[in-house]
C-alpha cells in the first residue's frame, strides 16, 4: 500500500511533463519495462476517412414565426391574463394597462373636437353677413376674403381636432395589449403592477409547428458548404431529416465572420422537437469537392474515432503506435462526422494509433491488435 502512495505524485509528474513536452513540439514516449508492463491498448490504423466529405455544425433550433409584443402606452399593469406556456388565439387579450391617461386624453380630445367645431359654425355665420353685406355695397371685397380665410382655418381646425381625436381613441384601444396570431406563449417579462412604457416588452409569442434550425457557417467555409450536394439536420432525438427549404443570409457577421444558414423544418419534423433545442448540421459535399480534398497533399481527408483523441485544454493528439510503445503526438482536429473526426494535420495515412487515448496514457500501456 505505501507502494501505491508513492507512485501517485510520480504518475502526475509524467503526465504533466508529456503535456508540456507535446505543446513545445517534441514527441512524448511512453515505454514500457517489464517491471511497470501496463495495459494493452487496441490500435486502429488511420484512413482516408471516404469519398464524400461532410461539414459538420452545432446549430440551434428556433421558431419560424416569432414576436415579441410590446406596450404601446404607459401605465401600470393591472392584470397580465396568459402566462408562459399558454396557447392563445389572435386577438385575444394578454394584458391590460391603466387606461385612465388614455381616458383623460380622449376627453380633452372630444373638448377640442367642440371647440372646433363652434369655432367654425361661428366662422361661417360670420362669413355668410359680410357675403350679404358685400351684395348690398357696404363692404369691400377684401373684407369679404378675410371671411372667407377664417372659415377655411376654422375648418382646418376642426380636422385637426378630429384627427386628435382619433390618435387619442386609438391610445385608448393599446390599453389592452392582444395576441397579433394563433400562438404560444413563450415568456413574459412583466407581472401585475410593473410600470409598461411605449417599446417596453410585455410578452414573448411563437406560433408552434413551425421551426427551423439556425447555424452559423465559418466565412471560409461558405463555398463548401453552398456547394453542399445535400443538408441534413440531426434532431435532438438523434433522427437526421432534410430540412423543408434551405436560406443562407448573404452577408458575414463582421466580428465572428460566419454566415448564417436557415433551415426550415416541415410540420412533421417541428413537432419532434422545442425551440432552444441544439442539433447537428451536416452538409455533404459534392463529389468533385470531396475528390479535390482527398487528392490533396496534406492529411484532409483522414479521420480517427472521438475516442482516440486527447482533449486538455488547448492540446488535442493522439497516441502513435511506434516500436511497441506509444508517442503522443500533437494534431489538429475538424469536423465531425458519421466517419469519425478529421484530422487536418500531424498524421498519415497508414500509421497505427490508439483507440482509447485515456487508456494508452497509463503508464507502461502497450500498442495491442487492431480495434474491431
Amino acid at each position: 500500500m505505501p507502494r501505491l502512495l508513492l507512485s501517485r505524485p510520480e504518475f502526475r509528474a509524467a503526465a504533466l511533463a508529456a503535456a508540456v513536452l507535446s505543446l513545445a513540439g517534441g514527441p512524448v514516449v511512453h515505454a514500457a519495462s517489464p517491471a511497470t508492463a501496463g495495459p494493452e491498448v487496441a490500435t486502429i490504423v488511420v484512413r482516408a476517412g471516404g469519398s464524400e466529405r461532410a461539414l459538420e455544425f452545432d446549430g440551434t433550433l428556433e421558431p419560424v414565426r416569432q414576436a415579441t409584443v410590446a406596450a404601446q402606452v404607459g401605465g401600470n399593469v393591472l392584470s397580465l391574463a396568459v402566462k408562459a406556456g399558454d396557447r392563445v388565439r389572435a386577438g385575444q387579450a394578454l394584458a391590460r394597462i391603466d387606461a385612465r391617461n388614455a381616458a383623460a386624453g380622449l376627453a380633452q380630445s372630444d373638448a377640442a373636437v367642440a371647440q372646433a367645431d363652434t369655432l367654425l359654425r361661428q366662422a361661417r355665420t360670420e362669413a355668410g353677413r359680410v357675403r350679404e353685406l358685400r351684395a348690398q355695397g357696404y363692404v369691400s371685397q377684401a373684407a369679404q376674403d378675410n371671411a372667407d380665410t377664417q372659415v377655411r382655418a376654422a375648418e382646418a381646425g376642426l380636422a385637426q381636432a378630429q384627427a386628435g381625436r382619433s390618435q387619442a381613441a386609438l391610445a385608448q384601444q393599446f390599453t389592452q395589449v392582444t395576441a397579433p396570431f394563433d400562438a404560444l406563449v413563450l415568456a413574459t417579462h412583466l407581472e401585475a403592477g410593473d410600470l409598461a412604457a411605449p417599446g417596453r416588452p410585455v410578452l414573448t409569442v411563437y406560433a408552434p409547428g413551425a421551426l427551423r434550425a439556425v447555424v452559423q457557417v465559418p466565412a471560409s467555409q461558405a463555398r463548401l458548404a453552398r456547394a453542399a450536394q445535400r443538408i441534413e439536420v440531426q434532431l435532438p432525438d438523434g433522427s437526421w431529416v432534410l430540412p423543408a427549404r434551405r436560406v443562407d443570409l448573404p452577408t458575414a457577421d463582421p466580428v465572428a465572420q460566419t454566415v448564417e444558414w436557415r433551415l426550415d423544418l416541415d410540420a412533421v419534423q417541428s413537432t419532434r422537437a422545442l425551440p432552444g433545442q441544439a442539433v447537428r448540421v451536416r452538409f455533404a459535399a459534392p463529389p468533385s469537392a470531396a475528390a479535390e480534398a482527398a487528392s490533396a497533399p496534406t492529411s484532409a481527408g483522414l479521420s480517427v474515432p472521438p475516442g482516440a483523441l486527447l482533449r486538455r485544454g488547448e492540446l488535442t493528439a493522439v497516441y502513435v503506435a511506434q516500436g511497441g510503445q506509444f508517442v503522443l503526438r500533437s494534431v489538429r482536429a475538424g469536423s465531425r462526422s458519421a466517419q469519425g473526426v478529421e484530422i487536418l494535420a500531424g498524421l498519415r495515412a497508414g500509421e497505427q494509433v490508439a483507440a482509447d487515448a485515456v487508456r494508452a496514457g497509463l503508464a507502461g500501456a502497450r500498442p495491442g491488435g487492431a480495434a474491431r
